[in-house]
């Protein structure tokens, strides 16, 4: 937890963007995963934690803007609750080590929303069913119209105010990537062929926990790269084959980190993985390089998709005029996702408040395939913190389905592309922060050229 006053200046900030009403907050529960009391790992709202910072189940917070006054609301535990899990501290207590000398009940929250005189109770979109079922009981929102009513100048004020990084949070989200580092160190110094992936995802997680936090999402450890969210750990790995890993991890505090690395199995790379890893490497690097302010990420996105498209063009996979096919979508053949996202308390930074409010400023996302899942395409800004992870990845199912429909046929040579099919996926990523007058890459530096890779590797030999 920061200091008190931080959270007291970010409630300020907030109250100073509202006009009027009362904001609601509401907290998450714990998840039972096959009974009540087997629960998943609790996670707070990451909106919840930026303003109030209390990590612990079952609250709600309320700020009246035209009040002044903040609340935490919440029922403190009984002699059976503190039987299993000891004694807790109230309500009351938590409430004053982040500034906030108001609290409840549950009973008296929904005592105090039902008396708010006609003015306008602002949620922000719920992403769980528990939110819904909690906004009908305390606003009457019917689940189905719980998204379309949440208030869009509640959302617009607080991912502004997130999507720029305090000094503090900073600091804390590069103790996230230097975890996250170490976690992808260990993967290359580990995996060896005939490890199953769950052994190397095992081994990486085991870094998390041990730095006394978790993961930031589910780990991507795969030899089959071309699938972009591969949680699969089934396959054994062996020689000849690219292992690709994803996974970040989290702070105590709720901060994230998110690295891919790419490398192979054996102790080297292969002729034709070496060719394809570095036309991915030249676009990562392309792409870090024109990172400053006042840049807008949706051209840095396709900065990406050129260098992708002609360095593919000098292997026999695409040809033609490179604007014409990047206008045209040829690239996605190969680059179908965004070039990066923002992060802080959330992997993708404020997600559940929706791409085109938090990565966009309320400008509608692009609907043409590849370009639809970019999810940051804003004008950056000083305190902006985002991850740069282009990648190369033969899809055979989605090879099969252009050339079947000739898509962008000008512009793709598929003989060519056909031969690689059982190619994989390539990815690297890392964390960035937009800088004054330019930017500045996050952590400790992990392997990224092929001789670096290798040289990790060397250990097989």
């Amino acid at each position: 937890m920061f200091s008190k006053q931080t959270y007291i200046e970010r409630r300020n900030t907030l109250r100073a963007s509202m006009k009027s009403g009362l904001l609601l907050f509401v907290g998450n529960d714990e998840s039972g995963m096959n009974y009540a009391d087997n629960t998943y790992r609790f996670r707070q709202d990451s909106t919840f934690l930026y303003y109030f910072g209390v990590n612990t189940p079952g609250l709600y917070a309320v700020m009246d803007i035209d009040g002044g006054r903040d609340y935490i609301f919440g029922d403190d535990l009984t002699i059976d609750h503190i039987v299993w899990m000891g004694v807790q501290p109230t309500i009351a207590d938590r409430a004053a080590m982040v500034g906030v000398e108001n609290t409840g009940t549950l009973a008296q929250l929904a005592h105090m929303l039902g008396k708010t005189s006609g003015r306008k109770v602002h949620y922000l979109p719920p992403y769980r069913p528990e939110h819904e079922v909690k906004l009908m009981r305390l606003l009457g929102v019917h689940s189905d119209n719980a998204q379309q009513q949440a208030s869009i100048e509640f959302v617009t004020a607080v991912a502004e105010q997130r999507n720029v990084k305090s000094v503090e949070e900073v600091a804390e989200i590069e103790r996230a990537v230097n975890t996250t580092v170490l976690m992808h160190q260990t993967a290359m110094r580990y995996a060896r062929p005939g490890m199953t992936e769950a052994q190397v995802a095992a081994k990486v997680h085991e870094v998390a926990l041990a730095a006394g936090g978790d993961l930031s999402f589910p780990i991507i450890a795969t030899i089959n790269g071309q699938t972009l969210h591969n949680h699969y750990h089934g396959n054994t790995i062996q020689e000849g084959q690219l292992f690709l890993l994803d996974a970040g991890a989290e702070t105590p505090m709720g901060y994230a980190g998110d690295m891919s690395s790419t490398f192979p199995v054996s102790a080297t790379f292969t002729n034709r993985q070496r060719e394809i890893y570095a036309v991915a490497l030249a676009a990562h690097q392309a792409a870090i390089a024109a990172l400053k302010p006042g840049v807008h990420f949706r051209d840095v996105h396709m900065l990406a998709a050129r260098t992708i498209f002609d360095g593919l063009k000098a292997l026999g996979f695409t040809r033609g005029n490179t604007d014409d096919a990047i206008a045209n979508g040829a690239h996605a053949l190969f680059f179908p996702c965004g070039l990066g996202h923002l992060m802080g308390l959330d992997v993708h930074d404020m997600e559940n408040l929706g791409e085109q409010w938090v990565g966009y400023c309320g400008v509608p996302k692009s609907k043409q395939f590849g370009l639809k899942s970019l999810r940051l395409g804003r004008e950056l800004k000083p305190g902006f913190v985002l991850t740069i992870e282009p990648g190369i990845y033969f899809i055979p199912e989605l090879i099969d389905m252009w050339q079947q429909q000739g898509i962008n046929k000008e512009y793709l040579n598929f003989d060519r592309i056909d031969s690689y099919r059982d190619f994989g996926g390539v990815r690297n990523e890392e964390d960035i922060l937009i800088t004054e007058t330019g930017h500045r890459i996050l952590g400790n530096p992990l392997a990224k050229t092929i001789d670096e890779v290798e040289q990790e590797r060397s250990f097989l030999l």
